[in-house]
């Protein structure tokens, strides 16, 4: 035991004290914080901007009331001006486009025109297409005798708001912020699974090309080693999630300092609604959802899964030596069960309870990502249960076939074994 963890120090502190594990374990969500903030920024001041559009109104087909209703929009409408007399003034007159509205019946459909120093955003487009649609939409409702005001005070306008109903008592749930936090959480272990499974590989890899696993399983058994490797790198991951957490924890508390003009909006009630939507929908949906169990059951998940198949990539690693296309021939079997897991998850996600989802969460060679998929949604405790003891049985059971293996493997050099070589040895007594 003493030697077991001689060898799991050994892993972990090698590791964590390269450069390259403290520049990705804090780089990275930084990166991906600034990213957002980045996006978060550029959609802020995008909205202040107007375009200055000119409107020739021959139809006396808008109103002052209607043109105001775009805050992206700057309308100024032009007398005495014909489109051929227009074309040559808008540019020196500070417009970046002007609509050309001539009489026309407003029965019929019509096609306008708009003229541009360049193409128009697809933004502006859009919004000009309404403002038109809007302004004929008003105009054929007067001509049918019926008040635009009373049409829309009559219009149906319906949202529907999930409530969940939990021990502590109804919270105000978000479909969005749930499937976040799924997709989130299943792509991070399908990430982490192939990434420090691999690192588990070449390790076995480098040791064996090096000579050097010869001198170390003189004083060790080949399945202390094995289990030492998998287990110091997988404290390694559970380092980065932890240093990761608390960073975010770090920069969430920093967003006012961040962005202390819509905090100061906010506070002061001057802050358009759908911002203020916008954060309390975020703050509120994660507040539903239950972030210890998802914090748990994602640990758990990560340990578990990581294990079953580190002891897989260290198989492969012990067999083979330096053949890098060898060794993709060898991992693309263990690769298919993980990226199953992932398209299986990105359907549970929408389909919670389907059969595929449940035969995904239960199954142990896929439970570690699809599990994550449904994690946001009430799932039996049963099928917890049993997903989880299937998990481990699974582990406990590849390590014991793939420490045979990885026995064998290990010394054995100039041979290109198959998988049904493989697993010859890892079911042959003594």
């Amino acid at each position: 035991m003493n030697k077991t963890l001689l060898i799991i120090s050994r892993e972990y502190f090698t590791r964590v004290k390269k450069k390259s594990f403290l520049l990705t374990t804090i780089l990275v969500p930084l990166v991906i914080v600034a990213f957002y903030a980045v996006i978060i920024a550029i959609s802020i001041k995008g909205t202040t901007d107007e375009t200055k559009i000119a409107i020739i109104d021959n139809a006396e087909l808008f109103s002052d009331s209607l043109s105001s209703q775009n805050t992206n929009l700057k309308l100024s409408f032009i007398k005495n001006e014909t489109e051929q007399s227009f074309i040559n003034k808008y540019k020196d007159q500070g417009f970046q486009a002007f609509l050309n509205v001539p009489d026309f019946d407003i029965s019929k459909p019509h096609k306008f025109f708009v003229h541009s120093q360049s193409s128009l955003s697809l933004t502006n487009s859009i919004a000009i297409e309404k403002l038109i649609n809007k302004a004929i939409e008003n105009k054929r409702l007067l001509a049918k005798g019926i008040d635009p005001a009373v049409f829309k005070s009559i219009t149906a306008d319906v949202q529907v708001e999930n409530t969940i109903d939990s021990k502590e008592g109804s919270k105000k749930g978000s479909a969005g912020i749930a499937y976040l936090v799924s997709f989130a959480c299943g792509i991070l272990i399908y990430m982490m699974m192939i990434i420090y499974g691999t690192q588990v590989m070449r390790g076995v890899m480098e040791e064996k090309t090096n000579r050097i696993a010869e001198v170390i399983i003189s004083s060790v058994k080949p399945f202390q080693l094995m289990l030492g490797k998998i287990i110091g790198i997988g404290a390694v991951g559970l380092t980065q999630f932890a240093i990761w957490i608390v960073i975010m924890i770090v920069l969430q508390s920093a967003i006012p300092l961040i962005f202390p003009d819509i905090m100061q909006q906010i506070s002061s009630g001057t802050a358009s609604d759908e911002d203020i939507n916008m954060i309390a929908t975020f703050t509120q949906g994660m507040s539903a959802l239950p972030l210890a169990k998802i914090l748990f059951l994602f640990l758990f998940y990560f340990l578990a899964g990581y294990l079953t198949y580190a002891s897989l990539f260290a198989a492969v690693g012990s067999v083979v030596s330096e053949d890098q296309q060898e060794a993709q021939q060898l991992v693309f079997p263990i690769l298919m069960p993980i990226i199953l897991g992932f398209v299986i998850m990105t359907n549970s996600i929408n389909n919670p309870n389907s059969t595929m989802a449940v035969f995904g969460s239960l199954f142990p060679l896929t439970s570690p990502i699809v599990m994550m998929g449904r994690i946001t949604y009430d799932i039996p405790f049963w099928q917890i249960a049993v997903s989880m003891l299937l998990l481990i049985g699974t582990f406990l059971f590849f390590t014991w076939v793939t420490g045979k293996i990885y026995r064998t493997g290990i010394l054995m050099y100039g041979k290109k074994p198959s998988w049904k070589e493989m697993l010859k040895w890892g079911f042959k007594k003594g």
